[in-house]
């Protein structure tokens, strides 16, 4: 059974020594909502590319997200578009919403092992939000959806080529992720794995398919607090 709490113990970790984190609302807070620029600017991106109403590329643009893990493998399997062109107008966004994070930043040096960000997002979008927060030099590597193929997780093939590709042993590792489906994979494949939920999340605005009933196999742990789970487990 899934373990809802903030204060793991240490042995719990002990065996990890490669640290996987995803990106958006995972190594930042939910409430933030970085995301919800990048989200306006892919309705746009819609709403320009088949002449729709905003309404109407909005509600296209989730059915994609949903049935594909990203909008962007919607409209390339759907349209053809230019996955960097997308790439380089989502990510046009205010990165001064972050504010640097110099408690988590310590709390990731201290992690022992390699630490990778593997976002379904862009390199650039992830090297300038992890900048903002003042974490990015405690990060080893980035995987991110070029490195994919622009196959987005929670496909098999993705988490398949970050860890041949990054020489994870994945039953060394272990995997943050904001999206409960995100996990699913890396669980079968031998990896601890942690769902970030926002605060009060029942008064926060999610997808239906982003919530978590806290009985899934695939979590190990679920906290709605990165820096202080992360402490427990080093200090």
């Amino acid at each position: 059974m899934t373990k809802i709490d903030r204060t793991p113990e240490k042995s719990d970790f002990e065996h990890v020594s490669e640290w996987v984190f995803d990106l958006d609302n995972t190594l930042y807070p939910h409430h933030i909502n970085l995301f919800a620029q990048i989200d306006k600017n892919m309705t746009a991106y819609v709403s320009a590319l088949l002449q729709m109403e905003r309404d109407e590329a909005r509600k296209l643009q989730k059915q994609y997200y949903y049935d594909h893990g990203t909008t962007l493998q919607g409209l390339m399997i759907h349209h053809g578009i230019d996955p960097n062109d997308f790439l380089e107008k989502a990510h046009a966004i205010d990165y001064t919403t972050l504010s640097p994070h110099p408690e988590l930043g310590d709390a990731i040096k201290e992690l022992p092992g390699r630490k990778f960000i593997f976002t379904n997002g862009s390199v650039k979008h992830a090297e300038m939000a992890a900048g903002a927060l003042g974490i990015l030099e405690h990060f080893d590597d980035i995987f991110d959806i070029v490195a994919a193929d622009f196959v987005p997780k929670p496909a098999q093939a993705t988490y398949d080529k970050f860890t041949a590709l990054k020489r994870v042993e994945t039953k060394k590792a272990a995997m943050f992720e904001d999206l409960p489906r995100n996990l699913v994979v890396p669980k079968a494949l031998g990896m601890s794995t942690v769902l970030l939920v926002p605060h009060n999340l029942e008064d926060t605005v999610v997808e239906w398919w982003e919530k978590t009933s806290g009985e899934e196999d695939h979590i190990d742990f679920v906290t709605d607090d990165l820096t202080a789970f992360l402490a427990k487990i080093t200090g």
